[in-house]
C-alpha cells in the first residue's frame, strides 16, 4: 500500500477525507457521480499548489482505503486521459472493483449511481473486449451486468440501454414492448433521450402498441425541452419534426399542454 510521507500529500489526503464526506449530502441534490467531479475539482487546487502526482496518491489512498467516490474519479481519469496517462485497462480495473465489492449495496444509498453507473462501464468494456487486460468481448456477460444496473439499482440510464437493446435483433432480439417498457422507467425518472425513444413508439404505433400520437408526442416535447444543448438535441429535434410534420394541429397542441403540465415534476432531474 502507498504511504503517504510529505506534509503536502497529508494536507491533499486530508482535504480528501473532508471531501468525500462532505459529498455525501451534497448542496444541489447531485449524484454521487457528480459530487466525484465537484470533489476532483475542488482538490485540483488544494493547498495553493499540490502537485497533480500528491493529488493522484491522495486518491489512490482512498481507494485503497475501499471508498468508491474515489475509484470512480481514478477510473474516469484513466479512461479518459484526465491528468493521467489513458489506460483502458486500469480504468476497467477500478470500475470492476467498485461492481464487485458493491454489487449489493443498498439500491437507493448515497452511492448507488455510481455503483450503477461502473456495472454499465464495465459492461460496455465486455461488449467491445479489452485484450490489454485479458478482456475478451462477451455480449452475455455484458447484457447482465447492464441488467444488473437497470433492476437491482433503478439506474435510467441503464433502463435506457436495455430499451435500446430490445431494438436491436443483434443484442436482447427486437421486442417493442419490453423496449418501450424500459424506456418508460427511465423516462419517467427525466432522463430525455428516454423520453424520445418512448415518444417515437408511442407516437408511431408498433406492434402490440397502439399509436397515441398525443402522448408521443407529449413525449417528444418534454425530451427536446429538456435536451436542449446536448450531445441528442439533433436526433431528437429530428423526430420531433418528423411527427409534427405529420400530427394534425390539435394533436400538436393538446400534446403541448400535457407536456407544459407534467414538465415541472422532472424539475430536480
Amino acid at each position: 500500500m502507498r504511504t503517504i510521507r510529505d506534509t503536502s500529500l497529508i494536507s491533499v489526503a486530508t482535504a480528501l477525507t473532508l471531501a468525500l464526506a462532505m459529498s455525501i449530502t451534497p448542496a444541489h441534490a447531485q449524484t454521487a457521480a457528480d459530487a466525484a467531479l465537484d470533489m476532483a475539482n475542488m482538490l485540483d487546487g488544494a493547498g495553493g499548489g499540490v502537485s497533480g502526482d500528491a493529488l493522484l496518491a491522495a486518491l489512490e489512498n482512498a481507494a485503497e482505503a475501499g471508498q468508491p467516490m474515489a475509484m470512480w474519479q481514478l477510473g474516469t481519469m484513466y479512461e479518459n486521459g484526465e491528468g493521467v496517462a489513458k489506460d483502458p485497462a486500469k480504468a476497467f480495473g477500478y470500475f470492476a472493483q467498485i461492481a464487485n465489492e458493491h454489487a449489493d449495496a443498498a439500491p437507493r444509498g448515497v452511492e448507488s449511481d455510481i455503483v450503477a453507473q461502473s456495472f454499465v462501464k464495465v459492461g460496455d468494456y465486455y461488449k467491445e473486449g479489452l485484450p490489454d487486460a485479458g478482456i475478451p468481448a462477451d455480449a452475455e456477460r455484458s447484457h447482465a451486468l447492464l441488467l444488473h444496473a437497470a433492476t437491482y439499482f433503478g439506474d435510467a440510464d441503464a433502463q435506457y440501454r436495455v430499451g435500446l437493446l430490445y431494438l436491436n435483433a443483434d443484442e436482447l432480439g427486437v421486442n417493442p414492448l419490453q423496449s418501450a417498457r424500459w424506456f418508460s422507467l427511465a423516462a419517467r425518472k427525466g432522463h430525455c433521450p428516454a423520453q424520445a425513444q418512448l415518444g417515437r413508439l408511442l407516437f408511431n404505433g408498433v406492434e402490440g402498441i397502439e399509436a397515441q400520437p398525443i402522448e408521443g408526442l407529449m413525449w417528444l416535447n418534454l425530451a427536446q425541452q429538456r435536451c436542449t444543448g446536448t450531445a441528442d438535441a439533433a436526433w431528437i429535434n429530428d423526430l420531433i419534426n418528423q411527427a409534427n410534420s405529420i400530427a394534425t394541429p390539435e394533436q400538436q397542441g393538446e400534446a403541448t399542454k400535457l407536456a407544459t403540465s407534467i414538465a415541472p415534476q422532472f424539475a430536480g432531474f
